[in-house]
């Protein structure tokens, strides 16, 4: 019986009328008038400076708003929060104008900018590309305005979060701190690969919607369009930007100028790296976290904070208050955290954030903020969960199970891995907003092509606090395939609540600079990176891991020919997975002792 549509949230034949559903929703978004928040503010108003026109050396203006507070006994001039953003300064999507007056109701200056080629601001928008240089003259800009005191802070996510990493290097005089949240200094291995495969759902569409001045409707990108090269052209607007990744999906010179990872020895200033546990940036975010203090100048390596908290890119949970069914309580608001850490560094203020342990993170279930010096806390006890079955893990009945003691012999499991119908779980659904969306795994579970190992009903909690990974002893027929793993947490009536997910592209199992050609029925060691998380499965919950070959469209379909992005031919594999004493699977968890 075929398994198409299965787990598929909108089947490849009903892509058309996904299409003008979504575009319909995008263009019912209402701005957000006040950004909600526990910190009260002590300005009683604002004054705005509408479509203030900033030059660059070039000729070029860059268009900003500049909110300033305002009321009976304020004066300037005052500290300075610098936005710079590619999504409209007064735009539904961002509710930039709610930040402009959270920022400024609090005691703060604050500019609001499109960057170069965007919306108001003139030039050729070139996506990463001008934004260090740029936003090195917007400073220079802002600290000589009567109403800027000389302290300038940035803060922003996602692309506005990489803005600030653009220009940390250059060591702006008057550039106090930087908090970027929900990003990454390494555009290619967080951004747009990850473990070398397509960021189809997410940065595709980005370099569709973002293709010009003003927005175009990413929902006619077809995610199964192939070649895959071709799909922003098909859906009417070819992008450049688009089409120079398609040429580089290795860690090659490309990415070089537009990565800033290689430069952390250049920035000297405090920094608040924060995310989420459900952002598809988490690994950027906590990569950045690391190399500052492993490679950052010794001023600024004592100066570093990570924060990470139970939400998704969009901060849907909170709003919402949950992921999927998971309730959240007590977790608060990320400007609110972040304007603790500008009080401290831009007024000379006490502070909530850097006081106490470097590393703040949110323990999901239990609802607790916790605090360490380290990541992953230096108390995490790693213990393997080996994979074991008798060969019918991809049986209706999910066979397969997990546990402590390692295998001795036992038969392998096998499935075909057709790209013709992969697992589609996110198809048609915004990863952006991730924890918004997810349900019940279930249906994933049933397809012939998972693969499904649980344990046994916990006898008492266990808190996973830290990075988790997967190691697959596999064999495909395949000149090149993928292998992809999923923790769930499986609770006792049966929900199967996603904990964290994770891809490997085979040629690219040993280094994302380089190939390593698969010799098919060779048996190799994959790794499987599943990021992290601080997640607790409690008594009578199951651990369980799904193994497959697909997770279509957050990332793009493998189709076992070895080659990428300018190719048609599909080619179905046939995996096998070994967990046996010779070749083992297992799957690693950062366990906290005595939690």
């Amino acid at each position: 019986m075929s398994s198409r549509g299965v787990g598929s949230i909108v089947p490849k034949a009903h892509w058309a009328l996904h299409v003008a559903k979504e575009f319909a929703k995008a263009r019912l978004i209402t701005p957000r008038q006040t950004l909600p928040a526990d910190t009260p503010p002590t300005v009683p108003d604002c004054t705005i400076l509408g479509n203030v026109r900033v030059p660059m050396s070039d000729g070029v203006r860059l268009l900003a708003d500049v909110y300033l507070p305002a009321g009976p006994g304020v004066e300037g001039p005052f500290p300075t929060i610098l936005i710079r953003l590619p999504y409209g300064k007064t735009e539904a999507y961002c509710s930039m104008p709610a930040h402009g007056k959270y920022w400024a109701r609090r005691g703060y200056a604050c500019v609001i900018q499109d960057v170069r080629g965007r919306f108001g601001s003139e030039g050729v928008y070139e996506p990463f590309v001008n934004e260090a240089e740029d936003g090195y003259e917007t400073l220079d800009w802002v600290a000589a305005q009567p109403w800027c005191d000389g302290n300038i802070g940035m803060t922003g996510e996602s692309y506005y979060g990489y803005v600030q990493w653009a220009v940390a290097p250059l060591g702006h005089p008057d550039l106090k701190c930087i908090a970027p949240g929900d990003t990454a200094a390494d555009i290619y291995a967080s951004w747009v690969y990850n473990d070398n495969a397509f960021c189809l759902s997410t940065m595709g569409g980005w370099a569709y919607s973002v293709n010009g001045k003003l927005y175009h409707n990413e929902f006619l990108m077809d995610p199964w369009h192939l070649p895959l090269a071709g799909m922003p052209a098909a859906a009417g607007h070819p992008s450049k930007v688009y089409s120079e990744w398609m040429r580089h999906p290795t860690r090659d010179e490309y990415w070089d100028r537009v990565n800033v990872c290689g430069r952390y020895q250049d920035i000297k200033i405090p920094v608040l790296h924060w995310g989420g546990w459900y952002d598809v940036f988490l690994n950027g975010t906590i990569g950045g976290w690391e190399g500052m203090r492993e490679q950052g100048p010794e001023v600024s390596r004592d100066r570093q904070w990570l924060m990470i908290g139970a939400t998704d890119h969009e901060l849907s949970p909170e709003s919402t208050g949950r992921i999927g069914r998971l309730a959240l309580e007590r977790h608060g608001y990320v400007h609110d955290r972040v304007k603790t850490f500008m009080d401290c560094w831009l007024k000379g203020e006490d502070d909530g954030v850097t006081q106490g342990g470097r590393v703040m993170y949110f323990t999901m279930v239990r609802n607790e903020w916790r605090r360490t010096d380290e990541w992953p806390p230096r108390e995490v006890e790693y213990r393997r969960y080996y994979l074991h079955g008798d060969g019918a893990a991809g049986s209706p009945d999910a066979a397969g199970s997990l546990s402590t003691e390692a295998p001795s012999y036992e038969p392998a499991d096998r499935f075909t891995y057709d790209p013709r119908d992969p697992v589609a779980y996110w198809l048609g659904i915004d990863i952006w907003e991730l924890a918004r969306h997810m349900g019940d795994r279930r249906k994933v579970e049933r397809r012939r092509d998972v693969l499904v190992y649980s344990t046994a009903p916990l006898d008492s909690d266990l808190e996973v606090t830290g990075p988790v990974s997967v190691r697959l002893s596999a064999a495909t027929s395949a000149r090149d395939t993928d292998f992809t793993a999923a923790l769930v947490d499986v609770h006792p009536d049966g929900y199967a609540h996603l904990v964290q997910e994770g891809i490997r592209r085979a040629r690219f199992r040993e280094s994302d600079a380089r190939e390593s050609p698969v010799e098919p029925g060779a048996v190799y060691a994959y790794d499987i990176d599943l990021w992290a998380t601080s997640y607790v499965f409690r008594a009578g919950h199951r651990i369980r891991l799904e193994v497959s070959s697909s997770n279509f469209d957050r990332y793009d379909r493998n189709l076992n020919t070895g080659r990428f992005a300018f190719d048609d031919e599909i080619l179905p594999a046939e995996q096998t997975v070994h967990h046996s004493a010779v070749h083992p699977s297992f799957l690693t968890l950062p366990v906290m002792p005595g939690r």
